[in-house]
């Protein structure tokens, strides 16, 4: 059986619980379906299920599923709506995936896998929350900014993270639009 943690701010219809291996090809309904806003915007990944990139996402998040880190938002009859899975690089937090399905989005789902997937960081002692995203859509760099992230120059990440950015701008449109960002996570406890 899962954990379930309450959601809050969204109301009682909503509940997260870790995810499980077998959640793997829900984890990937869910992600088609919220990259549909990226085709509109013109930026259709139309790769082959055999494709390299294709392959290695899954396999990320099936390693995030299989090591506890991934959390999936589901509605009140336990059909999944959303996920956050993590992973690291360069020993530190990374969010290698936040997707939502896209009738449920704008309602805060997003924002509570997030908060979430944070809460879960600084358990873990993790000063920061690291992930790459891109820059000049209005969901994206804007939705972390408002959520305290900030873009890092290249010449600031570490090797790992740097790999990881590199992969990303070899196979997804766009490639110079794509930054990674960082959020302080310790910064709550300064204030």
């Amino acid at each position: 059986m899962c954990a379930t943690l309450p959601v809050r701010k969204i109301g009682p219809q909503f509940a997260i619980r870790l995810g499980a291996a077998a959640d793997i090809d829900t984890l990937c309904e869910i992600d088609d379906d919220a990259c549909r806003l990226f085709v509109e915007a013109g930026l259709d990944v139309d790769f082959p299920p055999s494709h390299e990139f294709i392959l290695r996402e899954r396999s990320r998040w099936l390693r995030a599923l299989q090591t506890g880190n991934t959390l999936l938002i589901v509605g009140s009859t336990g059909a999944a709506l959303g996920f956050a899975a993590t992973g690291t690089r360069d020993g530190e937090p990374y969010l290698d995936q936040l997707s939502v399905r896209t009738h449920f989005m704008r309602i805060g789902l997003g924002t509570a896998l997030l908060e979430a997937t944070e809460n879960r960081a600084r358990a873990t002692g993790a000063s920061t929350l690291w992930l790459t995203t891109y820059r000049h859509l209005p969901w994206n760099r804007p939705f972390y900014e408002r959520a305290g992230f900030v873009v890092i120059p290249d010449v600031d990440c570490g090797p790992e993270m740097l790999a990881e950015l590199t992969y990303e701008r070899r196979w997804l449109p766009l490639p110079g639009e794509r930054v990674v960002m960082r959020k302080d996570l310790d910064a709550l406890k300064r204030r």
